[in-house]
């Protein structure tokens, strides 16, 4: 008898009245139609079941912290910053742990079982490095936490920068990170990504840099990046993140970027609900959106992710776990109003994330996790649209969360009685 059988459900990719068979947390078969005895027999009635959302950026340890100490009046990356240098000496192991339990509670009930956290290792204390390790081994039964060594205040220009880095990998640390662009100069800023990438193929790491995070279309670190890659032999294995100078550069030059970074197998990832909201500051009119070439780099065969980035913290005053906010933001910004380009947003946030963070058992095909989300949608454009209700979320087979189906009454003469908005 299997453990759990999903009938009448809609794939992603259109197949419909399929059914996904669960034994012992993975998936055993999947294919239309099918019928068989199990512990729990679930009705999809034609929605769509979807694996799970995956966040591939995001900064867990300043998450839920908004307002203090204070608010961030401007709406800039560099006020950001300085009040998260504020902030630090406040912190507690124990606010850091609590403020992300709950963020992970919010992202679990969203359908969001993988984020990859960036974890600040400027100070060294590593304070924030031990507090979310602590939290990536209390979620770990419900939601697969990748961290990040960040060195926010910049691995060359802080004292120390780069030992905290090492040490923080030496912790337990998955994935090296780095933020050129904020060294103090341009030559550091290369230098830093040398330095982190020969780290990484050391020590058999991942890589996933916040890069050329400016209006500044002068700013290529990310040239750098697909360079060392290529060089180290890291193909596949690293991620620029944000790169949003990208979004200001001369088309010509763009036109020789994009052909490096494809030969690098360089990972991309935008954040468009911060990226809209911190970049063209400086601008009067016209604004500029800020997000990088997210459909060309897609179009190029590069592997594009959205991520979310910030929650209620220094950089933004919004958010709630849900990485179908960010994907309907990034579907405006990018002007991916075509049915394809509201899919490829969609595989924005599920695939292309788990295919940059190495997500082993990923998908629904027969030997992957059992893990997926039942939406209240009949399509990933419609899903995208309603930024649709998780009607049930399981991991490894196992229910976490549920939803009902939103429902408003109306009442209007000659009108039905309630409104199910699909």
């Amino acid at each position: 008898m299997l453990d759990l059988l999903i009938t009448h459900a809609t794939l992603p990719d259109g197949r419909e009245n399929m059914s996904i068979a669960v034994q012992n947390g993975r998936i055993t078969e999947v294919t239309e139609g099918l019928q068989a005895p199990a512990h729990e027999t679930v009705d999809a009635g034609g929605l769509l079941v979807s694996p799970p959302f995956v966040d591939a950026h995001f900064h867990m340890d300043s998450t839920l912290s908004y307002g203090q100490p204070r608010v961030n009046e401007s709406g800039t990356l560099l006020e950001g910053i300085a009040l998260w240098g504020e902030l630090k000496p406040q912190l507690t192991h124990d606010a850091i742990v609590q403020r992300a339990l709950q963020y992970c509670d919010w992202a679990v009930a969203r359908g969001l079982l993988a984020i990859r956290s960036h974890v600040d290792t400027s100070d060294p204390s590593l304070l924030p490095v031990q507090a979310l390790l602590d939290v990536k081994q209390r979620v770990a039964p419900y939601l697969d936490l990748q961290l990040v060594a960040f060195p926010q205040d910049g691995v060359l220009r802080s004292p120390g920068g780069l030992d905290n880095l090492k040490r923080a990998l030496d912790m337990g640390v998955d994935v090296v990170g780095g933020i050129p662009h904020f060294e103090r100069t341009y030559a550091d800023g290369t230098e830093s990504v040398r330095l982190l990438c020969e780290l990484a193929a050391e020590r058999g790491k991942r890589v996933d840099m916040h890069c050329d995070e400016s209006d500044d279309p002068h700013s290529r670190h990310v040239e750098t990046l697909a360079f060392e890659t290529q060089r180290l032999g890291l193909h596949g294995r690293v991620t620029g993140s944000h790169l949003t100078s990208m979004h200001s550069m001369d088309n010509y030059y763009v036109s020789k970027l994009i052909p490096l970074m494809c030969e690098a197998d360089l990972g991309v990832v935008a954040n468009p609900l911060i990226n809209i909201t911190l970049q063209g500051r400086h601008d009067t009119y016209p604004k500029r959106r800020g997000m990088t070439r997210v459909p060309e780099l897609m179009a190029a065969g590069l592997t594009v992710a959205f991520g979310h980035d910030c929650v209620l913290d220094p950089w933004y005053s919004g958010g709630s776990a849900d990485m179908l906010e960010a994907a309907h933001m990034g579907l405006h910004v990018g002007q991916m109003t075509s049915q394809a380009g509201m899919r490829q947003c969609f595989d924005a946030v599920t695939v292309n994330p788990a295919r940059l963070l190495g997500l082993e058992g990923y998908g629904l095909a027969p030997g992957c996790h059992a893990d997926f989300v039942l939406l209240h949608a009949r399509n990933p454009a419609e899903a995208i649209r309603l930024r649709a209700a998780r009607l049930g979320v399981w991991r490894r087979g196992k229910r976490v969360a549920s939803q009902p189906a939103p429902t408003a009454a109306l009442h209007l003469p000659g009108r039905p009685c309630t409104v199910k908005f699909i």
